[in-house]
């Protein structure tokens, strides 16, 4: 009987002890059961400031739209945590790493720089966490350095140059680029390469500035010297070259221009490109559908009359695939059972449906072919529709087998 009493006991301690160590761990692993956390990263100051916070203003809006104002999805409340990366990879890293240590957080999103993504993705496969990838474009986040825990609602390099090689590029055209001196420039000229010589154009000189350059007379003269038939740019961030472009005549002297339609603020220095043909990623206008139109409505009701620029429907894009995934699993947040929901799950977003492609968790998506004209309405030449580029005709190739 004493036996029998001392090996009961024993049984109990270490059924407490397991019990202890259970709830431990599942502490650990993502905080309280009705609680969803995600953290979002994003250029919040320096050079992709403006960037930063229209996907933070997208996020935010988007879980709004996908809650019907609630904040929460499948009975858990939803909360946010926005670190700012400075635009630097080693600070994304580290912010990234306290997301995913100290908060526990059940999703990653981000960021503004590709540099910083790629700095951020393997700690998304290392901690088993999804990693929304927006608005961060480089063809290596879902191509060479893909994991599977990654899914990207932002468009990659190669689906902009799908869509800028369609506006220009035919047989005999000869092409000159310009492009930061990092992954997202590279990425996109090679990407940009590829579908215009796939349409019989030449590309006769690759020009890279760096990325925080001011002055860009030493690249644009090379330009010139090259004397293409047009010049396409690949550019992102507050320090652009188009003033200079327009400074030094490139279209004086015979030089097309042709580029992403960027945001407002860019837009604003482009008033010498009216009347170029290129394509955009969203402008406010563009896309005929109820959620595009509900984020115009809200964005310009909350901050005081601004429109949606071009990175927040990517937010709202971005929060939207969250929740209808966790709608799907019904809050289960393990890592396994989001892959296998989200690989080709579809969405609706500003720009329309949305896929997740299951072979690399690419989202396709609609791009839109466009004139720069001028406004009665605004200060900027405003992009103007001459084809909606679909999501299957904007598909880029599989990068990552």
């Amino acid at each position: 009987m004493k036996f029998n009493r001392m090996v009961g006991l024993l049984a109990a301690v270490l059924l407490a002890g397991f019990l202890a160590a259970c709830g431990g761990s599942e502490e650990a692993s993502g905080g309280s059961d009705d609680t969803v956390k995600i953290g979002v990263l994003a250029s919040l100051t320096g050079a992709l400031e403006a960037y930063g916070e229209q996907t933070q203003r997208g996020f935010e809006l988007g879980l709004e739209y996908a809650t019907d104002g609630t904040m929460e999805v499948a009975g858990k409340e939803i909360e946010v945590i926005f670190e700012d990366t400075e635009t630097d990879a080693t600070v994304a890293r580290q912010k990234a790493l306290a997301l995913l240590e100290d908060e526990q957080v059940d999703f990653l999103v981000g960021s503004s720089s590709s540099g910083d993504t790629l700095a951020v993705t393997p700690l998304a496969e290392q901690y088993e966490t999804i990693m929304v990838v927006e608005p961060a474009t480089a063809d290596s986040i879902t191509g060479s350095e893909y994991n599977d825990y990654i899914f990207r609602t932002g468009r990659n390099s190669a689906q902009d140059a799908v869509a800028a090689a369609a506006a220009i590029a035919e047989e005999g055209v000869e092409i000159a680029t310009l492009a930061p001196d990092y992954s997202f420039g590279h990425d996109g000229v090679a990407a940009f390469k590829t579908a215009a010589e796939d349409l019989g154009a030449e590309i006769i000189h690759e020009e890279y500035a760096d990325q925080a350059a001011t002055d860009f007379t030493a690249n644009i003269q090379k330009i010139i010297e090259a004397d293409p038939d047009y010049l396409f740019v690949v550019w992102s961030g507050a320090n652009s070259p188009w003033s200079q472009i327009v400074d030094m005549q490139l279209q004086e002297q015979g030089i097309k221009i042709t580029t992403g339609a960027p945001d407002i603020a860019a837009l604003r220095t482009m008033n010498d490109l009216v009347g170029m043909e290129g394509f955009t990623v969203y402008y406010h206008t563009l896309p005929d559908n109820e959620v595009n139109d509900w984020l115009v409505e809200e964005h310009k009701a909350r901050y005081d009359g601004e429109v949606p620029d071009l990175f927040t429907p990517g937010g709202m894009s971005a929060a939207i695939s969250i929740v209808e995934a966790l709608e799907q699993t019904e809050g289960d947040t393990n890592a396994d059972t989001l892959i296998e929901t989200m690989e080709g799950m579809s969405f609706e977003t500003p720009k329309g449906t949305m896929t997740f492609r299951p072979e690399d968790h690419q989202a396709l998506q609609s791009m839109y072919s466009i004139t720069l004209e001028e406004s009665e309405e605004v200060d900027y030449p405003v992009p103007v529709l001459n084809e909606v580029l679909t999501p299957e005709e904007t598909a880029p190739p599989i990068m990552n087998q």
